[in-house]
């Protein structure tokens, strides 16, 4: 769940709320009424232990969201809404479980009840909500040392959790809000995201399942006729529940049927919320002496807990594959034009930054498109200044390797660094280029420095340059001025779509201003051209 908050797209978690409002609905209110119906009548359980299964049936585990992650559709308009109905669903069948074991508990069920029910539920939100986007913000900013923040984001996770589980509420739950606070400050193409995504699908999730496997007593399968026949029924019925629900959503809002396959296949696994209702649920003892499901469910629910899983993961693997092929075919020609950006790099302060930017300026199809460069001086025989730039480069591959990204690694003897880097751009077939800005070092200096100058006037590629006071996913906005006429230039739209690019995956909001001649230029540019990345991401201002 905390992985599911972490790399949801906001922008698009946002904008769709007619439909991600009616998913919620729908996941929830139809297995809570199949779920009801079908307790009472084919298994003969009384009202409130029906209405507590049927809230086992409506909430869900995003067991299948590590498939999704490998196919690199996490940020994709149906695993946005699934993603929120989770959480929704899981909010209120918790909601359920809570009334359901306050009434057994001789907790007083009424107004008073919900009002310090819903008080602790909405304060412990504003505390995570508010209180923890300022701590990060400040965090990041102060400490930019890999360890520290992986262990300080592990750190916001358990705290969620806890805090959530204070209120009488699961954990998983204080996990998602952590993961969606922490979403605009670890980006999704970075180091700390690939740490987090191999200790997550590495250590936790399966650890996680095994405990699930553990709880299940196969013996009373086999010796129970009741015991085979309450599994049968829960796993049938919440199965086709899900799948009711997920055809119901992809026929109302005209979805692909591949998307409603990939609904089913996320929400169709039941794992952790459902484990602490069937677990707080045959702990509850009744008035008769029996417990308020029996053994017979609590077995029940492992089976229907390991059918979901496989199915889940079946159906969301099938769904994630189709998706991938069909998007392929629809892009045709799109991203064929080879992207390569080169980064000269001599500072070792400002190697991360550069490589930072250039993984969020890139196309998020060309793998293969960085090349980090070292220029050493013809007339500069040290072989200090050799192992130097040896060192930037090896230090440049571990960074990018770390996000799961390549780079081609260059060390060059040339006239100067300029001369160096034209070249390796022409060997090279570099398009873009990502430098840091030049250090004065007197008042007769120029802004730019000699450098950059002579490197303006010796290529036509466009040049980024970056001066980073801050990490750049502590970032709240991009301010960008548009000069007059700049929709003339060459390459205008390219620059514009890789900043709305930077933007999207940082989380932050882009400003372009402009005058109103090159307003209505890229106002209305052609969707198709401008890609993916024009949607919802930036405002525009006009100015003159």
């Amino acid at each position: 769940m905390f992985l599911a908050g972490l790399e949801m797209d906001m922008d698009d978690f946002k904008e769709k709320q007619d439909k991600r409002i009616g998913l919620w609905y729908v996941y929830f209110l139809i297995p809570m009424g199949l779920g009801i119906w079908s307790s009472m009548s084919m298994l003969n359980y009384g009202f409130l232990t029906s209405v507590l299964l049927a809230s086992m049936y409506a909430s869900h585990t995003l067991i299948a969201y590590p498939i999704i992650s490998r196919y690199g559709l996490s940020r994709q308009r149906t695993v946005s809404i699934t993603i929120g109905g989770t959480a929704v669903t899981v909010v209120l069948a918790l909601m359920v479980l809570a009334v359901i074991g306050g009434m057994y508990k001789g907790e007083d069920v009424g107004g008073l009840f919900w009002v310090l029910l819903v008080a602790k539920v909405v304060l412990l939100f504003g505390l995570i909500i508010f209180l923890m986007p300022r701590i990060s913000r400040w965090f990041f900013r102060t400490y930019e040392d890999a360890v520290m923040q992986f262990i300080f984001v592990l750190a916001m996770v358990f705290l969620g959790g806890g805090l959530m589980e204070l209120v009488g509420m699961e954990g998983i739950l204080g996990a998602f809000l952590a993961g969606l606070v922490l979403n605009r400050f670890v980006p999704h193409v970075s180091p700390l995201m690939n740490r987090l995504e191999f200790v997550g699908n590495a250590l936790f999730i399966p650890y996680f399942l095994i405990g699930v496997g553990m709880i299940i007593d196969v013996r009373c399968l086999f010796t129970e006729g009741e015991a085979l026949k309450v599994a049968v029924v829960m796993t049938v019925v919440a199965t086709f529940s899900k799948w009711l629900a997920a055809w119901i959503t992809q026929k109302i809002y005209g979805m692909k049927k591949v998307e409603g396959s990939l609904i089913f296949g996320l929400s169709n696994a039941q794992a952790a919320a459902t484990l602490a209702a069937v677990l707080i649920g045959h702990g509850i003892i009744m008035e008769n002496g029996e417990r308020l499901l029996n053994d017979d469910v609590l077995n029940g629910t492992v089976v229907m807990i390991l059918f979901t899983c496989i199915i889940s993961s079946v159906v969301t693997e099938r769904a994630a594959r189709k998706m991938v092929t069909q998007e392929n075919l629809m892009e045709g020609s799109e991203g064929k034009e080879q992207e390569r950006i080169l980064i000269p790099v001599a500072n070792p302060e400002t190697i991360e930054g550069l490589v930072g930017m250039a993984l969020m300026m890139r196309h998020p199809k060309q793998k293969e498109s960085l090349v980090a460069l070292s220029v050493i001086n013809d007339n500069n025989t040290l072989e200090t200044k050799e192992l130097i730039g040896k060192r930037n480069l090896e230090r440049t591959a571990m960074i990018a390797a770390a996000a799961d990204a390549s780079v081609k690694t260059v060390l060059r003897y040339d006239l100067n660094i300029a001369q160096g880097i034209i070249h390796t751009q022409k060997e090279y077939a570099v398009t873009d280029i990502v430098i840091g800005l030049h250090r004065k070092t007197n008042l007769m200096d120029s802004f730019f420095g000699t450098m950059t100058e002579n490197l303006l006037k010796g290529t036509n590629r466009q040049i980024m340059i970056a001066k980073l006071l801050m990490p750049v996913n502590t970032l709240r906005r991009i301010v960008v001025a548009v000069p007059d006429k700049a929709e003339y230039e060459k390459g205008f739209l390219k620059w514009m779509t890789q900043l709305c690019r930077m933007g999207k995956q940082l989380g932050c909001r882009v400003h372009f201003f402009a005058t109103e001649d090159t307003f209505e230029a890229f106002a209305c540019p052609d969707r198709k051209t401008g890609g993916e990345y024009f949607y919802g991401v930036f405002f525009i201002g006009r100015v003159g």
